[in-house]
């Protein structure tokens, strides 16, 4: 029995207009990720990572193709049934944390809760547990300022996670990090995949952390680059 992949890609294509440019960041892509996979995605800037990213993130539509996500084509959901599904299925880290500097480290985990019809209670419950996660329970009270990189880093994956969703996107989660603080995010994101089963697609620049992964692809002006292409291009070089 076959077992299909928790994201399908097919002929995905996103372009958009810039004056009287027309700029394609991709373009006819395939893609199929398996649930519970670590995926990393390399490549020079401009090559549409972060595009794919935000598309499979729900946060972007595509021009033309399908996305499927659980067998669901995405791209086909109106806005406000797109952002149901973003809540309900998604978590985003973001390589400078998008904390809200007034709100504490537990308020700014809470945030995606506020969107679910749960109680006080429940909230709380998710909350504790997703800081204790992640290891940083000792600082719910603390403000992004009283923080370091690595701990904000940390409330970030927290929020990321407190919903409980199927797939997280991380985009250059550890770009703003000294090389302790990446590697413990890295074994953070890594435990998320091996004991949680979470399906998670990094966007990283860092060959290092592309390596905890268990998949690396390379893009390179909106496409997949072939690993067998991609050597030859870096002998040529």
């Amino acid at each position: 029995m076959t077992v299909q992949p928790l994201i399908q890609c097919r002929g995905l294509t996103k372009s958009y207009r810039k004056g009287d440019t027309l700029i394609t960041p991709l373009r006819s892509l395939d893609l199929d990720v398996a649930a519970g996979e670590f995926l990393a995605l390399m490549g020079p800037s401009g090559s549409g990572k972060t595009t794919l990213l935000n598309l499979i993130a729900g946060i972007d539509s595509p021009t033309a193709g399908e996305l499927r996500i659980g067998g669901q084509d995405i791209a086909r959901l109106s806005r406000s049934r797109l952002a149901d599904w973003r809540s309900d299925n998604v978590g985003y880290i973001f390589q400078l944390y998008n904390l809200v500097p007034v709100l504490t480290a537990y308020e700014n985990v809470e945030l995606p809760l506020l969107l679910h019809r749960l109680s006080r209670r429940e909230r709380h419950a998710r909350v504790a547990a997703a800081l204790q996660l992640v290891g940083i329970a000792d600082r719910h009270d603390h403000y992004p300022r009283q923080l370091s990189g690595g701990q904000e880093q940390r409330v970030a994956i927290a929020r990321a996670i407190v919903t409980d969703p199927k797939i997280i996107v991380a985009d250059e989660p550890t770009g703003d990090l000294d090389a302790e603080s990446a590697a413990a995010i890295m074994d953070l994101l890594s435990r998320l995949c091996d004991e949680l089963g979470k399906t998670l697609v990094m966007v990283t620049h860092d060959a290092r952390c592309a390596a905890r992964a268990r998949r690396t692809l390379h893009l390179e002006k909106g496409q997949l680059i072939e690993p067998g292409r991609l050597e030859s291009r870096e002998a040529a070089a």
